[in-house]
């Protein structure tokens, strides 16, 4: 029997989107206080850029540091040269952080979809004058970034702002959860598995009652459906689950509480290739988007289970099969070779290995011997001999 602790972690209850609440006033109140003193309004955002985030090698986490973006309303003459006149941007960050407030004061949530469309609205003009044609967000590209930039600068997820994105990911395994008020069995959900949700928090879901002795995070969703339809989850007492690529939020964070609140070791199975390499080290590391929220969603004990760049040899994977690296390839391998969480001497020789043979695998060039080895033979024998990299 497992239950999850409530107070393990931010949630998204009330008290803690209340606070976001507040950060947002107060952010408000201090441009309101520079148009009162006459000044250029403008706003700091955190810069979420490789060159404001650390690596603490102690935590090993990815945290950001204190540089920032100065983002203005008007452009005056003295400022810094190529900043030039930011005031479409500035007001946009201004209606996201109202709409966000509002959504909180009302206790209520939308979709980032949702919020664009919402406001994709012409631009208000002063009474009198003609109606703009330009709208405050043309595409929903516009406004995701925005609402990363006030995440970031008031210090909380989207999820407490009362924005969630579309439900990404599905999981099975020993595990009875409480979801919103239900109870589920996750070993009794067919095929498609249960769907993890955006907002994942103690307030959300509650870990009931718990057999697994591990949790096997898996790339893709048609890898993960191999898993599944093989029952690997139930011949070795795991819990599996997917995010279809790059985990999203529910997923990373729903991983962490099963790994900090259950004590679960957390396995991670993706390509051999630098993209597959970057995935596990956002699950283990943190990204550089997010690492104001390191803390809540790395889990630097995770282990990289595969695929590895010596597998094709180990496993007699025919020398036909691997895919050749690509210029794409080349280029992304150096960026991550050169990151200060892989620097260690197994990760440098995977990586440089994987450059020297110049080419990569997908999990599924394992089907290649049938299509069950991946899950009968493939992983069974990394378990056992335990290879895999910290």
């Amino acid at each position: 029997m497992a239950k999850s602790k409530a107070k393990a972690g931010r949630g998204t209850s009330g008290r803690d989107r209340a606070a976001a609440g507040e950060r947002i006033v107060k952010l408000a109140r201090s441009v309101v206080q520079t148009v009162r003193g006459a000044d250029d309004p403008f706003v700091d955002i955190p810069a979420r850029t490789l060159s404001n985030v650390q690596f603490n090698a102690k935590k090993g986490i990815i945290e950001l540091q204190g540089g920032t973006q100065r983002r203005y309303f008007f452009s005056l003459l003295g400022r810094r040269k190529g900043e030039g006149s930011q005031a479409k941007k500035f007001m946009q960050t201004v209606r996201v952080a109202e709409v966000c407030k509002r959504l909180i004061d009302a206790g209520d949530s939308t979709s980032l979809r949702d919020l664009f469309y919402n406001l994709k609205v012409p631009i208000k003009t002063p009474p009198g004058t003609p109606r703009s044609r330009e709208l405050i967000f043309l595409d929903q590209s516009e406004s995701d970034p925005i609402i990363e930039d006030i995440e970031v600068t008031v210090s909380a997820l989207r999820e407490e702002l009362g924005v969630h994105a579309e439900t990404k990911g599905a999981m099975v395994g020993p595990l009875t959860i409480v979801d919103n008020g239900d109870t589920i069995d996750l070993t009794a959900m067919g095929s498609g598995g249960w769907a993890v949700p955006s907002i994942v928090e103690a307030d959300v879901i509650q870990f009931v009652k718990s057999r697994a002795q591990f949790v096997l995070l898996i790339e893709k969703g048609a890898v993960w459906q191999r898993f599944n339809k093989d029952r690997f989850w139930e011949k070795h007492q795991c819990v599996i689950i997917h995010g279809g690529g790059q985990p999203p939020r529910g997923v990373r964070r729903l991983v962490y509480r099963m790994h900090n609140e259950l004590k679960l070791p957390v396995y991670v199975l993706v390509d051999n290739d630098p993209w597959g390499y970057y995935i596990y080290s956002v699950v283990k590391q943190g990204s550089i988007n997010l690492a104001f929220e390191s803390q809540r969603m790395a889990i630097p004990a995770a282990r990289f289970i595969g695929m590895s760049s010596f597998d094709a040899d180990e496993f007699d994977i025919p020398s036909h099969v691997p895919m050749p690296l690509t210029d794409e390839d080349r280029r992304r391998a150096k960026e991550i070779r050169a990151y200060p969480w892989f620097q260690s001497k197994p990760w440098q020789r995977e990586i440089q290995h994987m450059e020297r043979l110049g080419v990569k695998l997908e999990l599924e060039a394992l089907s290649n011997k049938n299509f069950s080895f991946i899950t009968e033979e493939y992983l069974p024998r990394k378990m056992r001999e335990k290879r895999w990299l910290d």
